[in-house]
């Protein structure tokens, strides 16, 4: 059975992008699912890290987290490599 082709459309700001992918959680879960089960998601070299944070901030994560369909410390992980790339850029 062939799975179904996943369009994600163009976009004129990061604000338009990153609302559209709020609204369409599904879409990424689908494209890691399908890299994973293909082997071509990147995982690169990790190191684990402890780090103490509120655990408001952990609670916020979580329940974002769970609004998307991603387990909370990826969505954590995403969060802050979205920003070091934008703090990059900026640089």
């Amino acid at each position: 059975m062939p799975t179904k082709e996943i369009k994600i459309p163009k976009f004129k700001s990061e604000a338009q992008e990153a609302e559209w992918w709020d609204a369409h959680p599904e879409v990424a879960t689908s494209i890691m699912s399908r890299a994973l089960k293909a082997g071509t998601a990147r995982r690169g070299s990790l190191k684990t890290v402890t780090m103490r944070l509120p655990v408001a901030d952990i609670r916020a994560a979580q329940d974002l987290a769970e609004s998307k369909g991603l387990p909370y410390q990826t969505y954590i992980k995403m969060l802050l490599h979205q920003a070091l790339e934008r703090e990059r850029r900026a640089s």
